[in-house]
C-alpha cells in the first residue's frame, strides 16, 4: 500500500507540474462556467419555466454547472494520455517497475486536483451573483471530496476510451459524443422529475446524476438532494472503482 500511494503521489506531482507550467487551461476553462451561469441561468431564471422549488435557478444550476466542468475537462483527459504514448511516454512509464494500478489512479487523482481548481472558480463567480452557498469549511471539503471523486470517474473513463481507440482523431469524436448527451441526460439544469420517464431511467443510471445530486445538497443553501449523501457517494465509489478495474487492465494495450 504504501508503494501504492508514494507512485500514486508521484504521478500527481508530474501532472500538477504540467498544469503549474501550462495555466492557459485553467483560464479557458473558467470562462465556459461563467457564461452558463451568467448567461443561460440568468435568461432561464427569467422565464420561470422550469419548477425548481424553493431554489432559485440560479442557485439551482450552480452545482450541475460545476459538474459539467469537470465532466468536460476529465472526458477528454485521455487525449492527453494519446499524446504521451505518441511521445513515448506511455512506453517508458509501462517499463519503468511501477504498478500499473498506481499509474492509473495517479492521473485519475490529477484530473480531480484540476477539478478542485473549478470548484474555487465557480465558487467565486457564484459568490459574485450572490447565490446562497454554504460555506462551512466540514461541507466545503465534502463539495472537493465529490468532485474528486467525480473527476477520478471521468477521467479513468477517458483513459479507457484512450485505450481502445488509440488515436486522437477517434478519441475527439467519441468524446464529443458522449459529454453532451451525459451532460443533458441529468438533473443539471433541470429536475427529474420533468424528464419523460425514458429519460429519467438513463439519468438515474448516469453517474453525472449522482455527482450533482451530492453537490446540490452540499453548495447551496437550501437545496434538495433525490437520494442520501450514502448512495450518492457510494454509488460513485462503485463506479470509480469498476472503471479503475478496466483501466487498470487496458492501460498496456495503449503503447501495442
Amino acid at each position: 500500500m504504501q508503494r501504492f500511494l508514494y507512485e500514486s503521489a508521484a504521478i500527481v506531482e508530474v501532472e500538477l507540474l504540467k498544469l503549474l507550467r501550462d495555466p492557459t487551461e485553467i483560464i479557458s476553462r473558467a470562462v465556459q462556467p461563467l457564461l452558463w451561469l451568467m448567461v443561460f441561468g440568468q435568461v432561464l431564471a427569467r422565464t420561470h419555466g422550469i419548477n425548481t422549488g424553493s431554489l432559485s435557478y440560479l442557485a439551482f444550476i450552480t452545482p450541475g454547472i460545476l459538474a459539467q466542468s469537470v465532466l468536460f475537462s476529465s472526458i477528454f483527459y485521455g487525449i492527453a494520455i494519446i499524446w504521451e504514448r505518441d511521445l513515448g511516454v506511455v512506453h517508458k512509464l509501462l517499463v519503468s517497475p511501477a504498478m500499473r494500478s498506481s499509474l492509473v489512479f495517479g492521473k485519475a487523482i490529477a484530473a480531480g486536483f484540476r477539478g478542485v481548481i473549478q470548484t474555487a472558480v465557480i465558487y467565486f463567480i457564484a459568490f459574485l451573483m450572490h447565490v446562497g452557498l454554504r460555506l462551512e469549511p466540514l461541507i466545503i471539503f465534502a463539495v472537493l471530496t465529490s468532485v474528486i471523486l467525480g473527476a477520478g470517474i471521468f477521467a479513468t473513463f477517458s483513459l479507457i476510451i484512450a485505450c481502445i481507440v488509440k488515436t486522437r482523431e477517434r478519441f475527439m469524436g467519441i468524446g464529443q459524443l458522449l459529454t453532451m448527451p451525459m451532460f443533458f441526460a441529468s438533473n443539471a439544469i433541470y429536475p427529474l422529475e420533468i424528464m419523460p420517464n425514458w429519460l429519467r431511467v438513463i439519468a438515474q443510471i448516469n453517474p453525472l446524476t449522482y455527482l450533482i445530486d451530492a453537490l446540490r445538497g452540499l453548495m447551496v443553501t437550501g437545496g434538495a438532494h433525490i437520494h442520501s449523501y450514502t448512495i450518492d457517494f457510494s454509488v460513485m465509489l462503485m463506479v470509480f472503482v469498476i472503471l479503475l478495474f478496466i483501466a487498470v487492465k487496458l492501460y498496456p494495450t495503449l503503447a501495442e
